[in-house]
């Protein structure tokens, strides 16, 4: 429980910090770190406006995206303390968890009729299927370092101990960024301020959304994006030291996790949307490189 309370923490200021990098950057003062909180605490005080053309999906639908999310984040354990249900082969387990959650985040957008929707949940689908291999790739290849399947087990071994070992860290960083910017929606596959529903990806999935199911989604995604920051922590976090001086060392994390968001927001331009699904294909093929360096540091590689 210890990363699900961590995740809700972090949760509290990461939005924040984006928002207030990207105001520096475009040389704005911009809002306070917690404006973001403030706007959903506004939405959670309203009611929500429900079509007739809608069903009991559409309506459930913002429940099952936040609860999934809380239950994926439940899985992950911070540094050497275990996680509340992990087991062999949990990863699995957290990567469908987020998968129901973004399935009912999806027929729920289709349930309202729009067709805007429509090809926004179409794109989500897209690229939600096509980083997937990415996740996989990475993980199985620190399974396969460590000799272990479950995320407590996998982070507790993996250490920046060697020159090959540092390599694959530093990849296994990179693609969860890119996956924590894709899975949020984020530059350089869609961007959060524009208002054209021809290129709007998770935005227009959520025009129908209002008052308290907005609130839902807004909260899940950014638990979601301190989920991410989580794994890249545990990544990166050592195995020593008293658990004070680690909770410092996640938070230094999350802050410099958060700024570089801000930072590739910035200094990013958005992909056209023809570009997007060779990028997010890319992924997959850096994780493999990933994996075949693993395969060489354990002689494993057969020519």
């Amino acid at each position: 429980m210890t990363g699900l309370v961590l995740a809700i923490l972090t949760a509290l200021f990461f939005p924040g910090i984006i928002l207030r990098v990207k105001s520096l950057m475009a040389g704005r003062k911009g809002p306070g770190i917690f404006q973001p909180w403030k706007n959903i605490r506004v939405l959670l005080q309203k009611g929500s406006i429900i079509s007739n053309t809608t069903s009991y999906i559409f309506r459930f639908a913002p429940l099952v995206y936040l609860s999934t999310i809380l239950c994926a984040t439940i899985l992950i354990p911070f540094s050497t303390m275990p996680s509340f249900f992990g087991f062999q082969g949990d990863f699995i387990l957290f990567a469908y968890l987020l998968g129901l959650g973004k399935f009912f985040f999806i027929i729920g957008a289709m349930d309202t009729g729009s067709s805007f929707e429509g090809m926004g949940a179409n794109r989500e689908a897209l690229y939600s299927m096509l980083v997937e291999p990415a996740f996989f790739i990475l993980f199985g290849t620190l399974g396969m370092i460590t000799g272990h399947s479950s995320m407590q087990d996998i982070f507790t071994l993996f250490h920046f101990t060697g020159h090959n070992e540092f390599i694959i860290g530093i990849i296994a960083i990179y693609l969860l960024i890119q996956i924590a910017m894709i899975e949020n929606s984020r530059m350089p596959v869609d961007d959060p301020k524009t208002h054209l529903e021809l290129t709007m990806i998770h935005e227009v999935m959520i025009l129908d959304h209002s008052g308290f199911d907005l609130a839902l989604i807004h909260i899940g995604t950014n638990l979601k994006f301190a989920m991410y920051g989580l794994l890249i922590a545990n990544i990166i976090l050592p195995s020593g030291g008293s658990f004070v001086y680690r909770i410092g060392f996640y938070m230094a994390i999350q802050i410099l996790f958060a700024g570089v968001i801000g930072l590739l927001e910035s200094f990013r331009a958005r992909k056209k949307l023809m570009k997007n699904s060779q990028f997010i294909v890319t992924l997959s093929s850096i994780a493999l490189l990933a994996f075949i360096l693993a395969l060489l540091l354990m002689n494993r590689m057969i020519f």
